[in-house]
């Protein structure tokens, strides 16, 4: 986010709490309960959380415009292969992310969840990303395998998923790179 967007978010959210707090002081109704003022507090909560959102959104679409968005997933159909340990990507031959993953985190994606590894803006045109995976393979001796995909980036948002899944007919472990449409 910007300086100057977090300035204006900074003053925005003191003046309405500025707005809130004065407008409750000058309030003196001895018919005004507290529970007229907790629920004053609710809105108030509520219209934040709103702003919040709705800046997060403003700050996802300046920093990553849809026409030069580029995201890179990471899921794992495998466990009894590979555990793994590692993962290195490099976009045009510039690593731009690397992960070391705990016991927690390797049990998680094998049990089908998708870790965003990477998010950043691409100009169009023609790119190369190559994965580097790291574990432990089969009859516990080190694992390193990567997998390259030369892609075209159009003027929509591209994601590409690096897949490593169990091949039985080796009993190997295998990486691969797809695009999403």
């Amino acid at each position: 986010m910007t300086d100057s967007l977090k300035t204006l978010v900074a003053g925005l959210l003191v003046a309405l709490m500025l707005f809130m707090s004065g407008s409750l002081l000058a309030e003196t109704d001895p018919a005004e309960d507290s529970k007229a003022v907790a629920e004053r507090v609710q809105d108030l909560k509520k219209k934040v959380i709103r702003l919040n959102r709705d800046l997060f959104i403003l700050e996802e679409d300046l920093l990553f415009p849809a026409s030069t968005q580029f995201a890179v997933f990471l899921s794992v159909d495998a466990g009894k292969f590979l555990q793994l340990d590692a993962v290195k990507l490099k976009v045009n031959g510039d690593i731009v992310a690397s992960h070391l993953y705990t016991e927690r985190q390797a049990t998680a994606l094998e049990r089908g969840g998708m870790q965003r590894l990477y998010i950043g803006n691409l100009k169009t045109g023609t790119h190369e990303v190559t994965a580097f995976v790291e574990g432990i393979g089969p009859n516990n001796r080190a694992y390193k395998q990567a997998a390259t995909l030369a892609f075209e980036k159009g003027t929509d948002t591209a994601a590409l998923e690096i897949r490593i899944e169990d091949r039985s007919s080796d009993y190997q472990p295998m990486v691969s790179i797809v695009e999403w449409e």
